[in-house]
């Protein structure tokens, strides 16, 4: 296959990928820095690929045995100390953090919250965000915005309207503002998870954010015990749902602890990673003026001068395609790792217990054996899902584990970049090129500046 860098002058911003062996400090003080960039360029041109940087680890880019690892062979490859570590102090056990039999009831107790009936339910907070969201961009004038603070804060609103709605008394800027901090201070890998220390080893990033962490449990809290005392009111809310939820087969319910966390893990993640999928898809759209003149026509003839509702998502297959190559260049959470329990064999290499199995999403949805023009934005590959390979595609992860909000998100991103490009034309601000960076997620260093005027 030829370099699609000879035939495509111009791709869109990526992240250079390792092509020399690296210490374990040079590793540690790169994935500081970024994790994507410890990946080896290789990852891209092969199914599997083993090294040992204080523990002995492996890339994992084959379908077949990210099969094996996602759905096959769940209870052998639970998640690993370094994500749990990262993320426990701020979601505790919740659906994201549990293994087993612990994660099994959580599950089946929130899944009915999350049907496609409860989804297409709150698409009117989606539709009124994504109003107040053009209202903004229209009122900035010609200036410059960055779409990715304005996406931020617009996921925010929904997420916090469909977890707290009604409740003046939810202290919203706390609640982000902890969730921010939160990131900034605690995502960073520590060379204490890498060295694989005990979790009661004080790691002094996490530390500093522990405030930040109690504030934001406190505000979830009250809220979370207002509600109980008062009950539902109107369209029932996620809060709402699983207040009500219980296991199916056994009918235990969550404790307030349990729920409280639960809420803030969809919150966290809930308004994060849709926020990245939006804003890198306006960074694209403005990239490519033709893909944007598409998606526009599209986008206008469905809605008119309306905002896009649920009802309307089908009818927009390709702002969905943006919405999805997005996430292929850009996943939200571009390594994901896991911690062998027991002995197996991957791509025909041995895997021993207590190795370390990563799927470097970034590389996987990049990695030439897989994708045509892998470094290039072309929304249309998404046109026929069935032509590609179901692990091939994976940021919502896949198996028993896949994100239990993945057509929440989708709805929802739907929903706000269709509204956006039926009234707006968006340019990039040049010299403001995004960088890929990834900490707890692949976020848009710099922010995302583009130039918004009226369609």
């Amino acid at each position: 296959m030829k370099d699609h860098a000879t035939t495509q002058p111009s791709l869109p911003v990526r992240v250079p990928l390792v092509t020399q062996p690296m210490t374990m400090l040079q590793s540690l003080a790169a994935a500081r820095r970024n994790i994507l960039s410890i990946i080896p360029e290789i990852a891209t041109r092969q199914p599997i690929v083993s090294g040992r940087t204080g523990t002995r680890w492996h890339m994992v880019m084959d379908p077949d045995a990210l099969r094996r690892i996602l759905l096959e062979r769940l209870d052998d490859y639970p998640k690993s100390s370094v994500t749990k570590n990262l993320l426990r102090p701020a979601i505790g056990e919740s659906l994201f953090i549990a293994e087993g039999a612990e994660w099994r009831w959580q599950r089946r107790a929130a899944a009915p919250a999350f049907t496609h009936r409860n989804v297409l339910g709150l698409a009117p907070v989606m539709t009124a965000a994504a109003e107040r969201a053009a209202e903004r961009v229209a009122a900035s004038g010609p200036a410059a915005i960055d779409m990715l603070e304005e996406m931020v804060a617009t996921t925010f609103d929904v997420i916090s309207d469909v977890t707290f709605s009604g409740d003046e008394g939810f202290a919203r800027q706390r609640v982000h503002a902890a969730i921010d901090h939160y990131i900034a201070e605690a995502g960073r890998i520590s060379l204490l998870d890498m060295l694989g220390f005990p979790e009661w080893v004080p790691r002094p990033g996490r530390m500093i954010s522990g405030g930040a962490v109690r504030d934001m449990k406190s505000v979830a809290d009250k809220s979370i015990a207002a509600r109980a005392a008062r009950g539902p009111a109107g369209v029932p809310d996620l809060l709402d749902l699983l207040l009500e939820a219980e296991d199916p087969e056994t009918g235990r319910a969550m404790s307030a602890g349990e729920l409280r966390d639960n809420l803030l893990a969809f919150i966290v993640a809930g308004h994060e990673t849709t926020a990245l999928t939006l804003a890198w898809s306006l960074y694209l759209c403005a990239f490519d003026q033709q893909v944007q003149d598409r998606a526009r026509d599209e986008a206008q003839a469905v809605l008119g001068d309306r905002a896009c509702t649920g009802e309307d998502v089908e009818k927009l297959p390709f702002v969905r395609q943006i919405c999805e190559e997005a996430l292929r260049l850009y996943p939200p959470a571009g390594v994901v790792s896991r911690t062998a329990r027991a002995a197996d064999t991957l791509c025909g290499r041995e895997i021993r217990p207590g190795d370390t199995v990563m799927i470097p999403i970034y590389a996987l949805h990049r990695n030439r054996l897989l994708w045509d023009a892998p470094d290039a934005f072309r929304p249309e590959r998404f046109a026929d899902r069935k032509a590609i390979p179901r692990y091939a595609w994976l940021p919502f992860g896949d198996g028993p584990r896949i994100c239990i909000g993945a057509s929440f998100a989708i709805q929802e991103a739907v929903i706000i970049l269709a509204t956006l490009l039926a009234r707006f034309r968006f340019a990039p601000v040049p010299g403001r090129a995004p960088e890929p960076v990834m900490i707890l997620t692949l976020r848009p260093d710099g922010g995302v500046w583009l130039l918004a005027e009226a369609a």
